[in-house]
């Protein structure tokens, strides 16, 4: 496994299980990674794990669940052991993430501005005054026009990809060293998916920061990301660089790049993924 210099995060044999009426369902299993100051994509289907995987490293799995790991260290903190009252000073401050849909994650009975001076008043104890010019300024840096009109408004007014900017805007105010980004762009359409990426790129670049990036797209990963982690029923399958995941050789990820379409090398059926019981074992 290619492992990155100077690790923000390292993941070792991390598990969740869930407990059900007809038993104990594991839904991550013995799973590892790290992240340096890079861009890591996460991909696989639906029920891979892979937004489990970013919900139990900020701990916001439901009471029930259980997280097990020989190593779950963020920096000097051990998110396993770690107790719940610094665990609230690391979400949002050290640690970010940005979900899916900004209309079901952002507060409807607040403006968009008032919740991202909130995160600024919250973990550094800024005054009213200072938190609303820093995001006014935060608003402008991901290329809002009219930061003024738009820190008045309520999530309801406001476009798909002005509510993804108004999300990686509140993720990112505090500077966080790590950004967990799950399927940040899946509900926008083309155009306005690579202006929020633009954008995201530009700030994890110029803030040296850690990204996790959670998609089923894999050419959108292939192209955005410095490293790919393919995740198939709850285990990491893979791990390559972007640039070489057409030299990929699980033939789980051989499958999913050869049902992709190509205008390079059109087919007139595309193939279908053909699983392995055996991939569960190994």
């Amino acid at each position: 496994m290619l492992k990155p210099p100077e690790n923000i995060l390292t993941v070792q044999n991390m598990s969740v299980e869930f407990p059900t009426l007809s038993g104990v369902v594991t839904a991550v299993r013995n799973v590892s990674f790290s992240v340096g100051r890079e861009k890591v994509g996460i991909i696989g289907e639906s029920g891979s794990g892979k937004s489990t995987v970013g919900r139990a490293i900020m701990r916001l799995q439901p009471p029930q669940a259980v997280v097990k790991a020989d190593r779950l260290q963020f920096e000097d903190i051990n998110l396993l052991t770690a107790p719940e009252e610094q665990m609230l000073s690391v979400r949002g401050r050290r640690i970010s993430m940005i979900l899916q849909d900004p209309k079901y994650s952002l507060n409807p009975v607040m403006t968009v501005g008032e919740q991202i001076a909130e995160t600024v008043i919250l973990h550094e104890r800024v005054s009213r005054k200072e938190a609303r010019q820093r995001t006014l300024a935060m608003l402008e840096r991901v290329n809002i026009r009219d930061p003024q009109r738009v820190f008045d408004l309520y999530p309801h007014e406001v476009s798909g990809g002005m509510g993804q900017r108004i999300m990686i805007s509140m993720m990112l105010i505090a500077s966080p060293s790590l950004i967990i980004a799950d399927e940040p762009t899946s509900a926008l359409d083309v155009t306005v998916r690579q202006q929020v990426l633009s954008i995201l790129d530009d700030l994890v670049t110029e803030r040296n920061l850690g990204l996790i990036f959670i998609s089923h797209d894999l050419n959108l990963v292939r192209s955005f990301c410095d490293r790919v982690i393919i995740m198939y029923a709850g285990r990491v399958v893979e791990t390559i660089a972007a640039a070489d995941l057409d030299d990929a050789q699980h033939p789980y990820t051989r499958g999913l790049l050869n049902a992709l379409p190509s205008l390079d090398h059109p087919r007139d059926r595309l193939e279908v993924l053909r699983r392995d019981p055996a991939w569960l074992e190994n």
